[in-house]
């Protein structure tokens, strides 16, 4: 592979945002009047936002009763926590200017609708060179689209591409879009499939563990970059 362009999951992948929507999950158990749930049962599921955070924290799915009211709250107390419980994984800025030493593009590709996403992805500093959100195109990953959408933006074709993401959904787009698939296992990784059963072409352990990933499908060499 020459020339990639590398694709990004957002939460779970390149931000821990875990903490503010597990924040925002537990209000909503506090509205109704039940005991905050600890952190650590619903981290698994931040990358499924909404829908994988009210179903553990209150047991709502979609089609459930109340499930969309519950939606549209969680949302908003999730806007005004964000911010201030945000922040990128430990050797993500490293990673990040390792593929731009090497000349690479990289962008993000998110289920989080852009209301959220846009300016949590400013607020962080991330220069993307493209930023595809779940309301972008009229479909949501584990669908191709938004992957398709992102690399026909800066005219890359998608076998040209990786996309690195901490969830079986991730994988599942980027195969289905023709892409070559990182398996984040540094991120949230669900609560269901072990991620060594994704059928990911590659697993990373670790941001860092990404880039030696690219820089073996490119055979980049770059002074100053991750060994």
């Amino acid at each position: 592979m020459t020339t990639p362009l590398v694709l990004f999951d957002f939460d779970g992948t390149l931000a821990d945002t875990a903490p503010g929507l597990a924040a925002a999950a537990n209000r909503q158990r506090a509205y109704r009047g039940l005991e905050p749930l600890p952190y650590d049962q619903l981290r698994p599921v931040a990358s499924q936002g909404a829908r994988g955070l009210l179903r553990v924290a209150l047991g709502l799915s979609p089609g459930d009763a109340g499930y969309d009211e519950a939606r549209i709250r969680f949302l908003a107390d999730y806007a005004e926590l964000m911010y201030d419980h945000s922040a990128l994984f430990a050797d993500v800025p490293q990673l990040l200017a390792s593929l731009a030493q090497a000349g690479l593009r990289w962008g993000i590709v998110t289920n989080k609708h852009t209301a959220l996403a846009e300016p949590l992805v400013a607020h962080l500093q991330l220069s993307a060179a493209v930023v595809v959100c779940g309301d972008t195109t009229p479909h949501a990953k584990p669908h191709p689209a938004p992957l398709l959408h992102a690399a026909a933006a800066l005219h890359h074709p998608p076998e040209h591409c990786l996309y690195v993401g901490d969830d079986l959904r991730d994988v599942q787009a980027g195969h289905a879009a023709g892409m070559t698939t990182i398996a984040a296992a540094w991120g949230y990784c669900g609560d269901d499939a072990p991620v060594e059963s994704w059928q990911a072409d590659h697993i990373a352990a670790l941001p860092l563990d990404t880039w030696k990933v690219v820089r073996a499908l490119t055979h980049y060499t770059v002074s100053g970059s991750v060994p």
